[in-house]
C-alpha cells in the first residue's frame, strides 16, 4: 500500500501519453477518454502525431503523443498536464516542458537505456538532472512487468511489447480512480477477433492497475469532480467521425441519398472511411482516382439528386477549384469539407491551421461566390455538417465546410441527439405539373431567396442541361449577352448574401459593459472562451464571441461589431478572418493575435495577447 497518498481533488486533469509512433499511445489515450467519457466526464482531447510515416524507432522525430482533459467545464485539452505519460527519452524530452511545476512524470525506466539516451541526444545519463525537470518522477519498469505478466500467455515477443501501453493506460485508471471494465469493455471489441490479443491486454492492463495500488512511493494522485449530465445516451466522438454522422442526419432529414466522392488525404481520410461503413444506412462512398474526379463525381451526383459531398484539406481543396465553380453556375447543392492543416504545399500535413480561410472564400476563378460555415468543437462538427447540408440542398449552393486537425481528430462526449431535435430539410423541388404551370427553365427561381428549383433527371416534363458556360436568365440557354452575364452574376451573389435570413444571430458573452470584444471563428472555440472567462474573472471587462456561419457572416454582426472600441480576433493564421472582417467594416477599429505554428493556441497565449491590447493607451 502506499506509504503517503497526497490526493488532490480538481475540477479537471489532464493527462499526456507520448512514446514512439508504434508504442499505441492514441489507442491508450482513446480509451482513457472514453471510460471518462462514459463515467460523466466533459474530455477534449488533442492526438499529436509526426508527418515522417515512420521516424527511426526512439528518435526525437518519431515521438507521438495524445492530450486529453477530463472533468467539468472542460473546452480543451489543457495548456500544460498534470500527469505525463513518457515511453522513452525522446518521449519525456518532447514533452516534459508540457507538464505542470509540481505534477507527474511516469516513466518507462527500461527504456532509459544509455543506446536509448543517444537516439533521443541526451548528453549525459542523468535525463532528469538534465532536463531539471520539476515534476514528480515515477520510475516505473512497464517494459518488465509486462513481459512478466504475458510470460505465459504463448505470444511472441514483439507482440508482447505492444501491449506495454495498456499496462500504462492500467496505472493511469488507477491514478485517476477509472474503472477498467469500461476498458476492459473497449478492448473487448476491439480484438474481438482476436480473443489471444484481448486476453494478454486484460491482464496487462489489471498489472498496470495493480502495481499503481501497491507501488511504494509518494506520488499525487486525483479525484475529478463531474457535473450531472443531461439524461441520454453518451459516446466520446471526434470530429470527423461527427462530421459524417452529420451528413447521414441531413441524408435522412433531407430525404435525399448521401453520395461521397473523395480522395485519401491526412487529416480528412477518417470520413470517408466513415461514410464507407455505411450501407447499412444507403450511403455511397466511393474512393475516386484524385481530388479532381472527387468533386466532379459529387457533382455528378448532385445533378442526378443526391446529397452529395467530397471531402479533402487544403491542398485538394486547391486542385477542386473549378470543379466547385462548375457547381456554382450550375447552382447545384454540394457539401465540400475542408480538413484544415499546416501549408503552403504539403506543408505540416498532421498539423493544424486556419489557413485555408481566404481559399474558401475567393479561391475560385471569376465571380463565384459560396456559403462557407465552421463548427467550433468535435461535438459541433455534426451540428455544422448538418447546417451545410441544409444549407446547400435548401439555398441550391455550394458550401465549404472548414473544420481543422484540431478538431477533425481530437474528441470530446457527446450526447447522441434525438431525431426530432433537428429540423426537416425542404429541398426546392420542382414537380412536372408546376413545371407546365410556370414555364419552367432550368435556372427559373423563387425571387424571394432567388434559389433555383430542383428538377430530377428522369422526371417526365422535366429534361434539362446544365454546364459551365452563362446562361440566359429568362431561358436556361446559352448566353454571351454582357449585361445578362452581369444581371446573372449579381443574382448568384445575392442568392448566397440572402442565406443571412436563415443563419442564427451572432451571440456575445462576458461582461455587459465591455468596450472590448475578443472574437474567433472555427475550431479555436475553447481556447478563446476559456480565456475570456479567465480574464474575466480577473476582473478584466471584456465580452467574447463567436463565428460558425462565415460567408454570408451573421445579420447583426456589424451591429455587434460596431458597439466595441476594440475588437481583437484571434486566429490560426496571419490574419485572414481579421481581414475579411476589415473589409466588410471598415470603421470598426481591428486588433491581431495570431499563431502559425501547426498547433491549436494555449490559453495563456490568448490571455497575454488580449491583456497587451487591452492595456495599449
Amino acid at each position: 500500500m502506499l506509504e503517503e497518498t497526497n490526493v488532490k481533488t480538481l475540477e479537471k486533469v489532464v493527462v499526456r501519453f507520448s512514446g514512439d509512433s508504434g508504442d499505441g499511445m492514441q489507442l491508450a489515450g482513446n480509451i482513457f477518454t472514453n471510460v471518462s467519457a462514459g463515467i460523466g466526464n466533459q474530455v477534449s482531447t488533442f492526438p499529436d502525431y509526426p508527418a515522417e510515416i515512420r521516424a527511426p524507432q526512439g528518435s526525437l522525430g518519431g515521438v507521438s503523443g495524445f492530450q486529453v482533459s477530463v472533468g467539468t467545464k472542460v473546452h480543451t485539452p489543457g495548456d500544460y498536464c498534470d500527469v505525463l505519460v513518457a515511453m522513452n527519452p525522446a518521449a519525456l524530452k518532447q514533452n516534459y516542458h508540457h507538464v505542470k511545476q509540481g505534477g507527474v512524470i511516469i516513466v518507462d525506466i527500461d527504456s532509459f537505456k544509455e543506446a536509448d539516451l543517444r537516439k533521443a541526444l541526451f548528453a549525459t545519463n542523468e535525463p532528469f538532472k538534465e532536463l531539471d525537470i520539476k515534476a514528480q518522477i515515477v520510475e516505473v519498469p512497464i517494459t518488465s512487468l509486462t513481459k512478466e505478466a504475458l510470460a505465459d500467455s504463448g505470444l511472441d515477443n514483439k507482440s508482447i511489447l505492444k501491449c506495454r501501453n495498456i499496462f500504462a493506460l492500467g496505472l493511469v485508471c488507477w491514478l485517476f480512480d477509472r474503472p477498467l471494465e469500461s476498458a476492459l469493455h473497449f478492448l473487448r471489441k476491439k480484438f474481438a477477433k482476436k480473443p489471444a490479443i484481448y486476453e494478454a491486454n486484460s491482464k496487462v492492463i489489471n498489472a498496470g492497475y495493480n502495481y499503481g495500488a501497491n507501488i511504494h512511493a509518494a506520488v499525487s494522485t486525483y479525484r475529478i469532480e463531474s457535473d450531472p449530465a443531461k439524461p441520454g445516451v453518451y459516446t466520446d466522438i471526434n470530429g470527423n467521425t461527427a462530421t459524417a454522422w452529420g451528413l447521414i442526419m441531413a441524408s435522412e432529414k433531407s430525404g435525399r441519398p448521401l453520395f461521397l466522392g473523395s480522395y485519401p488525404i491526412t487529416p480528412a481520410t477518417d470520413i470517408l472511411h466513415e461514410l464507407a461503413k455505411r450501407k447499412d444506412l444507403g450511403v455511397k462512398a466511393l474512393q475516386m482516382e484524385d481530388e479532381i474526379a472527387g468533386v466532379c463525381s459529387a457533382i455528378g451526383a448532385s445533378f442526378a439528386g443526391n446529397l452529395a459531398v467530397t471531402s479533402t484539406s487544403g491542398p485538394g481543396l486547391a486542385l477542386k477549384s473549378e470543379g466547385i465553380g462548375l457547381a456554382v453556375i450550375a447552382e447545384l447543392p454540394l457539401v465540400v469539407i475542408d480538413v484544415q492543416r499546416g501549408g503552403p504545399s504539403t506543408g505540416l500535413p498532421t498539423k493544424t491551421e486556419q489557413t485555408d480561410l481566404m481559399q474558401a472564400l475567393y479561391g475560385r476563378n471569376g465571380e463565384s461566390p459560396v456559403a462557407v460555415v465552421a463548427p467550433a468543437t468535435p461535438t459541433d462538427c455534426f451540428t455544422m455538417a448538418f447546417e451545410a447540408s441544409r444549407i446547400a440542398i435548401e439555398h441550391m449552393t455550394p458550401v465549404i465546410l472548414l473544420t481543422d486537425a484540431f478538431i477533425g481528430n481530437g474528441s470530446s462526449a457527446w450526447r447522441i441527439p434525438d431525431s426530432d431535435e433537428y429540423p426537416e430539410i425542404k429541398p426546392p423541388y420542382i414537380s412536372a405539373d408546376k413545371a407546365s404551370e410556370i414555364s419552367w427553365r432550368p435556372y427559373t427561381r423563387d425571387e424571394k431567396t432567388k434559389v433555383r428549383y430542383w428538377a430530377i433527371p428522369g422526371t417526365e416534363g422535366l429534361t434539362h442541361r446544365l454546364g459551365g458556360l452563362e446562361k440566359d436568365y429568362e431561358t436556361g440557354a446559352i448566353s454571351t449577352d454582357p449585361v445578362n452575364h452581369e444581371r446573372m452574376v449579381y443574382t448568384r451573389r445575392e442568392k448566397i448574401a440572402r442565406i443571412a435570413d436563415d443563419i442564427p444571430q451572432l451571440e456575445v458573452l462576458g461582461d455587459e459593459d465591455a468596450d472590448t470584444l475578443l472574437l474567433g471563428w472555427g475550431g479555436t472555440y475553447g481556447h478563446l472562451r476559456t480565456a475570456a472567462q479567465d480574464l474575466c474573472k480577473a476582473g478584466r471587462k471584456l465580452a467574447f464571441t463567436h463565428f460558425r456561419y462565415i460567408n454570408p457572416l451573421p445579420s447583426n454582426t456589424g451591429e455587434v461589431l460596431r458597439k466595441y472600441k476594440k475588437v481583437i480576433v484571434a486566429e490560426l493564421n496571419t490574419g485572414q478572418f481579421a481581414d475579411y472582417l476589415q473589409a466588410k467594416y471598415p470603421d470598426v477599429r481591428i486588433e491581431r493575435i495570431n499563431k502559425v505554428q501547426g498547433q491549436p493556441f494555449l490559453v495563456e497565449e490568448v490571455i497575454e495577447g488580449v491583456t497587451r491590447i487591452m492595456d495599449e493607451k
